[in-house]
């Protein structure tokens, strides 16, 4: 049976448990968003880290076919598929590295971008 693709998903990493979910927006009708949410569990305990993928100049960022859902990329570079936990843990991962702090009880939103290509290495490994 598949999941539902609304339903949050869960993500024990360095102790914290995180409930994500992956959205594919649209700002204008045209131009196109991925954007990755985790919640620090329980509720509360700290604040959500938001993670955007837009479209762009040499990027890719499909609603499906023929690439699949949740793939996010440079078209001559790193890439990453957004519904596999494992990405999800690489982009968390670089993101604390980069100085979100999990307990930061604020919402915190941040370019994915910047994160790619050293979430792609660490997927690698």
């Amino acid at each position: 049976m598949p999941r539902k693709a609304r339903k949050a998903r869960r993500l024990v990493a360095d102790g914290h448990t995180y409930l994500w979910t992956l959205r594919h927006l649209h700002d204008d009708g045209r131009s196109c968003r991925q954007v990755l949410t985790l919640h620090r569990q329980p509720a509360g305990s700290g604040g959500s880290l938001r993670i955007v993928f837009a479209e762009g100049p040499d990027r890719y960022v499909p609603g499906g076919a023929p690439l699949g859902s949740g793939d996010v990329g440079y078209v001559r570079g790193a890439s990453l598929n957004l519904h596999e936990p494992g990405a999800v843990r690489a982009l968390l991962d670089v993101a604390a590295a980069r100085g979100w702090q999990p307990d930061d009880r604020r919402r915190t939103e941040v370019d994915g971008w910047p994160l790619l290509e050293a979430a792609a290495a660490l997927r690698a490994t």
